[in-house]
């Protein structure tokens, strides 16, 4: 996995993790050096002692990452090189003649695999209970220094660079238009697509919308906006300590994260425990393998610190949050989910964008949509762009 393509070429790229680098985890977890429990009966202050040490005790006994590596590989696991930096894809063609390009994108912490259980559905509708005409083909890349790509050397790689770098992926596939689905970074990264080329990106679907409330909007609130507006207050208060973190100060959680699985596993189990509509148990709700599979896309690469960088680079002079008086011309549609901290009105969205294809407001799910309503989810990107794809 250590050579580089060359100029322009896609090439297919299994990932195949050498046994010393999992015997080497196994040593690190036997070995971990455990934190006294926490003072209190519940997980405000982080997750609890005996959640991380079940988890990794699992991690060490019961956990198969091969079984994770054959759905990468079987996924049409590839690589390209953009602006200097190995890219790392998905790519699942569709059998259907009309199927329609969709690119997928991740955030911290999440990472290709969240997607994993959309694949199915999006590229073979029929064999999943679904419509052929609802058929897509899937691009689902890894942001630089995320997962199996390379890892940048040099700073300005925010969500804007990451944005050209994908509008170069799909034109590199061969898709001059095409569909785009984000979350959490990913919602940025596809709301920098559509206003950099919205003659290419034809439409948008959003979990996060990226909606920051005027002072005239929240004086103006409606109940339901309140209870919008409070939910985003509590997570800033409450639970966004790693992104500040982040944002300030990558290097030095870096290290922490790079040495110590058990660290990096509590680092991320934090968002699945404060983030998922599960009531602050997020085995309820997402297979315990899946929160494992998501942390070795970290652990492998040692892609924690490269990852954490993405909030220094936005917080160092990122894109500025979409809103009036420049409307999103790329039609969209919005899935808001009871558990995403950040959510929005139709409202308020209808000022942000000339075109809401779509809102609806879900019974179930969190910031992981993808990993813990696929179903729902999968719906949802369908009823977005079905209007779409004739014009």
């Amino acid at each position: 996995m250590s050579l580089t393509p060359a100029h322009d070429a896609v090439e297919p790229f299994p990932i195949s993790v050498p046994d010393v680098d999992l015997l080497d985890l196994l040593d690190r977890l036997a070995s971990t050096r455990w934190p006294d429990r926490e003072t209190v009966l519940d997980g405000s202050q982080g997750p609890r002692l005996d959640r991380i040490r079940d988890l990794c005790d699992h991690w060490a006994t019961g956990y198969d990452w091969r079984r994770a590596e054959r759905d990468i590989n079987g996924f049409g696991s590839s690589r390209t090189t953009i602006d200097g930096i190995d890219i790392h894809f998905l790519h699942v063609r569709s059998a259907e003649p009309h199927a329609a390009p969709l690119l997928l994108c991740h955030g911290w912490p999440g990472s290709i695999l969240e997607f994993r259980g959309l694949v199915g559905p999006l590229t073979d509708p029929v064999a999943h209970g679904g419509d052929a005409r609802d058929a897509f083909h899937v691009v689902i890349p890894s942001m630089p220094g995320f997962g199996f790509s390379g890892k940048p050397t040099t700073t300005g790689w925010n969500t804007s660079r990451v944005a050209d770098a994908w509008l170069t992926l799909m034109q590199r596939l061969g898709y001059g238009a095409f569909f785009a689905q984000g979350g959490d970074w990913g919602a940025a990264v596809v709301e920098q697509i559509t206003r950099k080329a919205p003659e290419s990106c034809r439409g948008a679907h959003f979990t996060l919308p990226l909606v920051f409330p005027t002072p005239q909007e929240l004086d103006e609130a409606t109940d339901e906006e309140r209870q919008m507006i409070a939910g985003a207050q509590r997570y800033q208060d409450q639970q966004s300590a790693y992104a500040q973190e982040q944002a300030t100060r990558p290097q030095t959680i870096g290290y922490s994260l790079a040495d110590s699985p058990a660290g990096l596993a509590a680092w991320i189990y934090t968002l699945f425990q404060d983030v998922t509509d599960s009531g602050g148990n997020p085995e309820d709700v997402i297979d315990r393998d899946d929160i494992l599979d998501d942390v070795m896309l970290y652990w492998l690469p040692n892609a924690a610190a490269s990852s954490a960088r993405l909030y220094w680079e936005e917080a160092s002079g990122g894109a500025t949050p979409p809103g009036p008086p420049r409307p999103n011309p790329v039609p969209a549609g919005f899935s808001i989910f009871p558990g995403e901290a950040v959510q929005a009105s139709r409202r308020w969205l209808e000022r942000r964008y000339e075109t809401v294809l779509h809102y609806a407001r879900l019974d179930r799910g969190g910031h992981f949509a993808a990993l813990e309503q696929p179903d729902v989810l999968t719906d949802e990107i369908r009823a977005t762009f079905r209007s779409l794809r004739d014009s």
